[in-house]
């Protein structure tokens, strides 16, 4: 079921706004003004990760792009008692010659913050981001 949900807005941004949906790969208005409500929210509600408070809880994946010689610390990371780990991935970029591994997992903020500032001081390790997953009262899972 879907309702029609109406807003006001000035000049300047409504004369953009046709421009923002379509620059971001967005066919339809309604879910990218839904997707960006979505966004907004909970970036408001927990903020960056170096803002959350240290326990609270999170789920996402970390993505870690490196050259070969860490594949110990990342075992070491996957079988820890630091994070939740639920999936882990590996791969090798063959045009950039780099490997990548995508680790999904629950943890504190503060552990996320640890793993990812002892990974960020580690030789061979080029890029480390962090996607945390919407935070959701209810759904499908």
């Amino acid at each position: 079921m879907s309702r029609i949900i109406s807003f006001s807005s000035d000049d300047e941004f409504s004369d953009g706004l046709e421009n923002m949906i379509e620059k971001s790969g967005y066919k339809n208005r309604s879910r990218f003004l839904r997707d960006a409500a979505l966004h907004f929210s909970d970036y408001k509600q927990r903020g960056e990760l170096s803002k959350m408070d240290d326990d609270e809880i999170i789920e996402g994946h970390l993505i870690i792009y490196y050259q070969h010689g860490i594949e110990s610390k990342l075992l070491d990371l996957r079988h820890s008692e630091d994070l939740s780990v639920t999936t882990y991935n590996h791969s090798c970029l063959k045009h950039s010659h780099t490997c990548v591994d995508v680790i999904q997992a629950i943890g504190t903020a503060a552990q996320f913050r640890g793993i990812i500032s002892g990974l960020q001081d580690t030789p061979s390790v080029d890029k480390i981001m962090l996607s945390v997953a919407p935070k959701r009262d209810s759904g499908c899972c």
